[in-house]
C-alpha cells in the first residue's frame, strides 16, 4: 500500500496494482492523477473537483448524482467514464470501497446544503477514509483517517472532535490548504496535546510526500 499527500484534499493510493486518486481539484497539482484507473469525487466544490485534471487522465470516475450532473453539463466530454454512485454503495475497482454518508458540513445556515459522500477504501487488511467536506465518521474503526483541518466550514474544535470520534491509530492531514504553515502548525499543536491517546497519531505531509 503507498498514499501520497496532494494539494490540499486529493490523495492518491495505490494497492494490488491499482491507482485510486481522490478530489483532485483545483488546489490539486496536475501530476496526482497520472497513471490513474480510478478517480472517486466526494463532492462538486471546485477545491475537490477539476473537469482539466480529469480530462489529463483516462481513469474511470466513480462520484454522487449531483457531481456526476454537474460534469455531463460542464464537461460532457467526460461522461462516457462516469459512474454514478449512492450512499451505502460498495463497489469493487480492484479494491472494495463503500460509499459513506451523503450531506457536506454546513458552512452557513443561509447556504444550500450539498451532497457530499466520503469513501472508505478496504486496502488489505488496512481501512481507510476519506471524508470529503463532512465530519461524517465511517461507523467502523479504521486505520487511517484522512482529516480535514482547515476550511470555511471547520473549526478547529470539530476538527479534533471528529479524529476523536473516528479513533483511527493514524490520521493524515488534509484540506490543508486554506491555512498558512503557522496555522497548520497550530493544528497539530492543538491535536497532539487534545485529540491523540493511546498510541495515536497525527500527521502533516508536503504536497507530493508519501506515508511513512
Amino acid at each position: 500500500m503507498r498514499i501520497t499527500k496532494f494539494g490540499h484534499a486529493c490523495v492518491r493510493v495505490e494497492h494490488a496494482g491499482v491507482r485510486i486518486v481522490l478530489d483532485p481539484g483545483s488546489f490539486t497539482e496536475r501530476e496526482a492523477v497520472e497513471g490513474a484507473d480510478v478517480v472517486l469525487i466526494t463532492h462538486q466544490h471546485a477545491d475537490h473537483y477539476d473537469a482539466g485534471h480529469l480530462r489529463a487522465t483516462t481513469a474511470e470516475i466513480h462520484t454522487i448524482g449531483a457531481v456526476a450532473d454537474v460534469i455531463r453539463d460542464e464537461a460532457p466530454d467526460l461522461a462516457d467514464r462516469l459512474h454514478v454512485v449512492a450512499p451505502g454503495d460498495v463497489l469493487d475497482v480492484g479494491v472494495p470501497i463503500r460509499v459513506v454518508g451523503e450531506k457536506h458540513a454546513v458552512i452557513h445556515p443561509d447556504y444550500p446544503r450539498f451532497d457530499n459522500s466520503g469513501y472508505l477504501l478496504t486496502l488489505g487488511s488496512e481501512l481507510v477514509y476519506h471524508p470529503g467536506d463532512s465530519l461524517t465518521a465511517p461507523g467502523e474503526r479504521i486505520d487511517l483517517l484522512l482529516a480535514p483541518v482547515s476550511a470555511p466550514w471547520l473549526k478547529v474544535g470539530e476538527a479534533i472532535d471528529f479524529v476523536r470520534e473516528v479513533g483511527a491509530p493514524r490520521s493524515l492531514a488534509i484540506h490543508d490548504r486554506v491555512y498558512s504553515d503557522v496555522g497548520l502548525a497550530m493544528v497539530e499543536t492543538h491535536m497532539d496535546n487534545l485529540a491523540l491517546k493511546d498510541g495515536m497519531r497525527f500527521t502533516r505531509l508536503a504536497d507530493g510526500a508519501d506515508l511513512d
